[in-house]
């Protein structure tokens, strides 16, 4: 039951579920995150963390950027359930429908000025 408990509790936080729905259109690092959400680097790397330990999202060291996408969903079932099912929920939410519009201008090369 532990690992089905981590799953729902990592998605049980509205900004958490934000995350993963920008993460499903494309892979992300936390300055793109944290300028999305208007969070502080420290509370986004933990909403990160949670995901990421829950086996929802992975991360990827490039360079001095740290990438972050969806799970393939293959350390946990309840993991890859969910990540599959999120794929078609929420799309007419107003908040998600408003940070999805956002997405396409929030660059890390504009944000950290490299």
């Amino acid at each position: 039951m532990k690992p089905f408990l981590k799953v729902m509790k990592a998605l049980s936080d509205p900004s958490r579920v934000k995350i993963m729905k920008m993460l499903q259109h494309r892979e992300l690092c936390v300055c793109e995150i944290q300028s999305a959400l208007k969070f502080a680097q420290s509370t986004t790397s933990k909403h990160l963390q949670i995901l990421e330990n829950a086996g929802l999202i992975t991360s990827k060291k490039d360079g001095l950027w740290v990438n972050y996408s969806l799970s393939d969903g293959s350390e946990s079932p309840y993991a890859a359930s969910l990540i599959g099912s999120l794929r078609h929920w929420l799309d007419n939410d107003p908040e998600i429908q408003s940070l999805m519009a956002q997405l396409p201008d929030i660059r890390r090369e504009i944000i950290c000025k490299r």
